[in-house]
């Protein structure tokens, strides 16, 4: 039964639903059905498909999550920068017509949820930390303003071929201004103020639908449609039909690379926006690999039915555990308010204008451009904002598959190179004090023995910073002299060492030796210690120059007091016998 539940999670709440939660799930639930009809049918306009495709996205997946997902407050369905990343895709490749333009998203939408629904099973949710946030940042503003610009065609009222990049959306826009629609531009820019207004003033409005339902009323009053401004047209009624998608191997090549970007950046937008709302609720635990096995079966079972791909909406899971929604029921009721739209409201958006839609979009993907925290980590890391601006730069002009990759591989290179030449301190004991820091940062209070070099390391030991670590410690017992008797590996900030470094610990004891210099070690935590204890370097050093504070080492020196039997077990922990020491 507790497998059950852990696969299937509404088997965990379901079967103790209170009658207290309803209300509050049925005006979530109510609330971001309104909220996503309007939305969908934009976003799915961004992914170069016809607007109902998006109401296809705000169905199955919502019922799918609810049942296999552990966040109860979770707004799945189709968002911008995932519509922007199909159309990227897509728009490459040459295809003939609509028809198999649909096919391909709705193959993309399988291929995803496979991914995710495989990575979930193997347990991989953690190949989402190797994307840090300046690289999710940078990647993500640049996505905003790339999706923001495509809109701007929709506002002038002309046809324009969607692109990824910045360059290309420019030009274009720039070349098609003499052939803008008066009435779309009316239209757009009147909607942008109206919803900047309404965030404004009136907090609790779902502005979206107030322009929607204003936007549709006024060009069927005024007839412009009939003077060249683009609509919405016929929205097909009727709930979507069961089918597999045509799957092409042909296309697998080409789609794949994308495929898991957005499986990867579709999970990672879903797991940190779980997490978040999470930290509020008590009532439950987010599980990162059943989130991906959630949203897997969420692509899956909603490729079936139409839904191109899916994932979390940071707005209308905000709104949706704002409004109160306590489980999945509040999922499921936003999927019947889709159900019904289809079903019967559709013959209402006809005159739904493009330039509504577009505008909606424009405003809300503009607040995914996080200035802020870009400043903000160019004044504390450089090196992480150079990250972010690479990655940026690179999404802006070339495409997002290369700004995420690009970002993805930069990252490791400097975790790589930070890592290989990571922050060294020698240690003094402050004055009157057990403490122990930096000698260049605390001169003036620290105690200062030329006979003893305490080395702080502050990395794990590995091939890649083995040389590094003998070849500075060796330029610092140079700079000692002769009055140089012991040195001290400081552990406390090593967390492994790799059988390369173990080799190099292990020759160079032996030639600080040879040397004369007394090698201790303090502070090793237990991975370390047992690597060390595993090898030739404990009997190089001996259980007596084995200690677990850099204090103990100093009274040791100064002859203040002998290392106990409990503290020498301390330090030798995980060692059937003690070596005997040059004394015994």
């Amino acid at each position: 039964m507790k497998q059950r539940k852990r696969l299937f999670p509404i088997l965990d709440w379901l079967p103790n639903y209170k009658r207290s939660w309803l209300k509050g799930d049925l005006v979530a639930g109510l609330t971001v059905g309104v909220m996503l009809i309007p939305q969908g049918m934009a976003y799915a306009m961004i992914a170069g498909l016809p607007p109902v495709y998006g109401l296809y996205a705000g169905l199955v997946p919502q019922v799918m999550y609810a049942i296999f997902g552990t966040s109860r407050q979770l707004g799945v369905g189709p968002v911008a920068m995932d519509s922007l990343l199909v159309a990227s895709a897509l728009g490459s490749l040459a295809l003939v017509d609509q028809g198999q333009y649909i096919i391909a998203a709705l193959f993309m939408a399988l291929l995803v949820g496979l991914l995710q629904l495989i990575m979930g099973g193997l347990r991989l949710g953690f190949l989402v930390n190797f994307l840090s946030r300046p690289v999710v940042s940078g990647f993500t503003s640049a996505a905003a303003i790339i999706i923001g610009l495509n809109q701007v065609k929709h506002v002038l009222g002309v046809k324009i071929s969607n692109t990824a990049r910045l360059h290309e959306i420019t030009w274009r826009t720039f070349k098609a201004i003499p052939e803008a629609n008066l009435y779309a531009i009316i239209i757009g820019v009147a909607t942008l103020i109206l919803i900047t207004l309404i965030r404004k003033y009136g907090k609790g409005i779902p502005s979206a639908l107030v322009v929607v339902a204003m936007g549709t009323f006024i060009t069927s009053l005024t007839g412009w449609s009939e003077l060249g401004l683009p609509i919405v047209g016929a929205v097909p009624g009727g709930l979507p039909d069961f089918a597999v998608p045509g799957i092409d191997t042909g296309l697998l090549r080409p789609l794949l690379p994308l495929a898991i970007t957005l499986a990867l950046i579709g999970y990672m937008e879903s797991i940190s926006i779980a997490r978040g709302i999470q930290e509020n609720h008590t009532d439950y635990e987010i599980d990162p690999n059943q989130e991906l096995i959630a949203l897997g079966m969420s692509n899956i079972t909603g490729s079936l039915f139409g839904s191109y791909n899916s994932t979390a909406s940071f707005s209308r899971s905000a709104i949706n555990d704002d409004a109160g929604a306590k489980t999945g029921v509040a999922a499921l009721v936003s999927a019947i308010i889709i159900a019904i739209t289809l079903l019967y409201l559709t013959p209402l958006f006809y005159y739904l204008p493009n330039a509504v839609l577009g505008a909606i979009i424009f405003a809300a993907v503009f607040k995914l451009v996080n200035v802020r925290y870009a400043v903000s980590l160019w004044h504390r890391n450089r090196r992480e904002a150079f990250l972010l601006l690479i990655t940026f730069l690179v999404t802006l002009t070339f495409s997002m598959v290369a700004g995420i990759l690009v970002g993805v591989f930069a990252s490791l290179a400097y975790t790589v190179y930070r890592d290989s030449t990571p922050h060294i301190a020698e240690l003094g004991r402050v004055r009157g004090t057990d403490y122990f820091r930096n000698i260049t940062r605390f001169a003036n209070d620290i105690e200062v023995r030329p006979d003893l070099l305490l080395f702080r390391f502050d990395a794990p030991i590995f091939f890649g910073n083995a040389s590094f670590f003998k070849e500075e410690l060796l330029e610092r017992i140079n700079a000692r002299g002769p009055a140089l008797k012991t040195v001290v590996f400081n552990c406390e900030a090593i967390t492994y060492i790799d059988s390369t470094g173990h080799f190099m610990l292990t020759r160079l004891i032996v030639e600080l030796q040879r040397e004369g210099y007394r090698v201790i070690f303090s502070g090793a935590m237990g991975p370390v210690r047992e690597v060390i204890l595993s090898g030739e370097i404990a009997a190089l050093v001996g259980s007596d120059y084995m200690f677990v504070r850099s204090s103990e080492v100093l009274d040791y020196l100064d002859g203040v007091c002998e290392p106990s039997e409990m503290q020498r077990k301390i330090a030798w922990e995980g060692k059937r016998e003690l070596p005997l020491s040059e004394e015994q």
